[in-house]
C-alpha cells in the first residue's frame, strides 16, 4: 500500500505546483482569458463608436435611406439574457456569445435596422425604399465600412448581419484582459463617404 501512495506523490506535487503557478498568472494559458478580478467594464458606447454610428445615420439619410440603431452597449447580464434566447428562454438564437463575449460588453458595437416609410422597423436585406436599383441593406453596410466598422455578414461562421463593430486593432482576448481602445488611437474624421 505505502508503495502505490509512494507513486503518487509526484504527481500530486506537479498539480499542487500547478495550481499555485496559475493562481499567480493574469492569464489563463489554457482560454487565454483574465484571471484578474477587478477588471472594470465600459458601461456605455465608446465615443468614437457612437459618433461614427450618427455619421452613419447622416450618411445613409443623404442616400434617402432610414435606419435606426438597435442596440449598442449591451452589459454582461443582458448578453447572458441574450444568450439563453432558444436555449432556455423562448425564441431563436441571436447569438452565439455570453456576457464578456461580445465587443457590445465593450461598448465597441452596434446593431442597425432600417425603417421604412410607414415607420415598420426592417431586417430585410432585399428592401431598396429609396428605389435606386441596389440593396438598402448593401449601401448601409458599405456606408458603415467606409467609416471603419467591421461587418457581422463578413463573418466566416455565425453571420451576424445587422452587427457592425471596431476593434481599434484589439481582439475579444485582449479585452476581456483589462485592454480597452486609446481614445486617440482612431480619430473622429473620416473620409468623404460617397
Amino acid at each position: 500500500m505505502k508503495s502505490k501512495f509512494r507513486a503518487f506523490i509526484p504527481f500530486f506535487l506537479v498539480i499542487i505546483v500547478l495550481f499555485i503557478f496559475l493562481n499567480h498568472m493574469e492569464t489563463n494559458p489554457f482560454t487565454g482569458l483574465s484571471m484578474k478580478q477587478n477588471i472594470s467594464l465600459p458601461t456605455e458606447l465608446h465615443p468614437i463608436v457612437r459618433e461614427r454610428s450618427d455619421q452613419l445615420i447622416q450618411h445613409a439619410a443623404v442616400k434617402g435611406i432610414v435606419i435606426m440603431i438597435t442596440d449598442g452597449f449591451r452589459s454582461a447580464e443582458d448578453q447572458d439574457r441574450l444568450y439563453e434566447k432558444g436555449r432556455t428562454a423562448e425564441g431563436s438564437i441571436v447569438t452565439h456569445a455570453k456576457g464578456g463575449e461580445s465587443f457590445h460588453n465593450f461598448g465597441l458595437a452596434v446593431d442597425f435596422a432600417i425603417k421604412t416609410p410607414s415607420e415598420d422597423v426592417i431586417w430585410d436585406m432585399q428592401y431598396d425604399g429609396n428605389q435606386n436599383g441596389k440593396s438598402d441593406w448593401n449601401e448601409v453596410v458599405e456606408l458603415a465600412k467606409a467609416l471603419g466598422f467591421e461587418w457581422g455578414g463578413d463573418w466566416e461562421q455565425f453571420k451576424d448581419y445587422p452587427h457592425l463593430q471596431m476593434n481599434f486593432g484589439l481582439t475579444l482576448s485582449e479585452l476581456q484582459n483589462g485592454k480597452r481602445p486609446i481614445d486617440t488611437s482612431l480619430t473622429a474624421g473620416t473620409n468623404e463617404v460617397k
